[in-house]
């Protein structure tokens, strides 16, 4: 599949959210972690109808119909941010590993920017997981430091107010 196969991103719905928690796995599954831990952290990962009510999520859709990818986000808690900036967070960024590598992520990542200048917030905050640091640095969001006990070690920003409509580094 050539990135010319990909037709679209579309806001998800929850008619999606079994296609969506199947390429949610398939992705866990990849990380390096134990795999007891991945088969008992699955069911946090996993969205219910009940996440649409607080979540907006885009779905990246290839030529054929089938999902690949998806980007969920919500409004980010004030202690979590940079100086209690309003962000955007990133709630889950997830691609088939079988379409990795493809700019699939960057392209959902760049809608959930696009969504945060829109909402008018600060910038976009991502809670990564530890596999995921280089894509989002590479991608020019700024690692922000741990200042205080239960801030999570892997959280990055992306600051509409520095970077403008700048577009992401591939």
């Amino acid at each position: 599949m050539s990135l010319s196969d990909i037709t679209r991103l579309r806001t998800g719905t929850a008619d999606d959210l079994d296609a969506v928690n199947a390429i949610i796995e398939s992705a866990v599954m990849t990380w390096n972690l134990p795999e007891r831990v991945k088969r008992l952290s699955m069911p946090s990962y996993r969205y219910d109808v009940h996440d649409l009510e607080h979540l907006e999520f885009i779905v990246a859709e290839s030529a054929a119909g089938n999902l690949i990818g998806v980007a969920t986000w919500e409004p980010a808690e004030g202690g979590d941010t940079p100086e209690q900036q309003q962000g955007l967070l990133l709630h889950g960024l997830y691609v088939d590993p079988e379409f990795h590598h493809r700019r699939i992520g960057s392209r959902l990542l760049e809608a959930a920017l696009e969504a945060g200048r829109q909402g008018g917030f600060d910038g976009l905050l991502v809670k990564a997981s530890k596999d995921a640091q280089r894509f989002f640095a590479a991608r020019g969001l700024q690692r922000l430091s741990v200042k205080k006990t239960g801030d999570y070690p892997h959280r990055y920003w992306f600051d509409f107010t520095q970077n403008g409509e700048a577009s992401l580094v591939a």
